[in-house]
């Protein structure tokens, strides 16, 4: 791990999966992915999630499930794509939600690009970090998901009072590592246009999670910029 990205924090914190036989298998395959195919998030933006939201610093967890597979698209976050890049289908209908849920007006040219999100303390995490160019789901049951599970369980275990937001089934499934007599667990669809209208519009989980927040002594999330 010592040529890897990952914010310290998170290093000591994960240190145990480092040497267990997933994680290296994972990243022999990530490697030979990287070599010999197209494979996004480039690799400097790998633990960019991470590295902008220390472990020390997490308030908020979002749980995605693959980054963009399309060029260009992703760049370490689970629903935020880089600057210039047009705003994807889930993430204009979050905006969506937030801009009736807290009662703001999103403008039109909003950025995709939620860093700053990620930089107010909201993890932004995908189950599986790779993925190879125009293939959805390529780096699946690959091993990504025990090391994010594992993620999930050290944030349950060894913090108090975070939220997390579960946005479809994938994420409702992965949340079955969270504790939630010690954290807030808010769930809802998925905020794709097939999914948003089932129980996305309409959710507030923004407006929830920054009451919660407040309550509990903490700064809320300026979620549009």
């Amino acid at each position: 791990m010592d040529n890897i990205n990952i914010e310290s924090s998170w290093k000591e914190v994960l240190k145990g999966e480092f040497g267990k036989p997933y994680w290296k298998e994972l990243t022999s395959f990530v490697r030979d992915e990287y070599l010999s195919a197209t494979v996004y998030p480039p690799p400097r933006f790998l633990f960019r999630a991470f590295e902008l939201t220390p472990f020390d610093a997490v308030k908020v967890v979002i749980l995605g499930q693959d980054p963009y597979h399309g060029k260009g698209q992703a760049h370490g976050f689970c629903f935020s794509v880089p600057e210039g890049v047009p705003c994807p289908p889930s993430l204009r209908n979050i905006y969506k939600e937030i801009e009736a849920d807290l009662g703001v007006s999103v403008k039109s040219t909003q950025s995709g690009n939620v860093e700053h999100w990620a930089r107010q303390g909201v993890l932004l995490l995908n189950a599986t970090l790779t993925v190879r160019a125009g293939v959805a789901g390529s780096h699946q049951n690959k091993g990504w998901e025990d090391f994010t599970d594992a993620t999930v369980r050290a944030l349950s275990e060894r913090k108090e009072g975070l939220i997390f937001l579960l946005w479809g089934n994938y994420a409702k499934k992965k949340g079955a590592h969270i504790d939630k007599e010690k954290h807030l667990v808010l769930e809802a669809s998925h905020p794709s246009p097939l999914g948003a209208h089932k129980g996305f519009f309409g959710c507030k989980h923004f407006s929830k999670t920054n009451e919660y927040l407040e309550a509990h002594g903490k700064k809320s999330i300026g979620w549009i910029l």
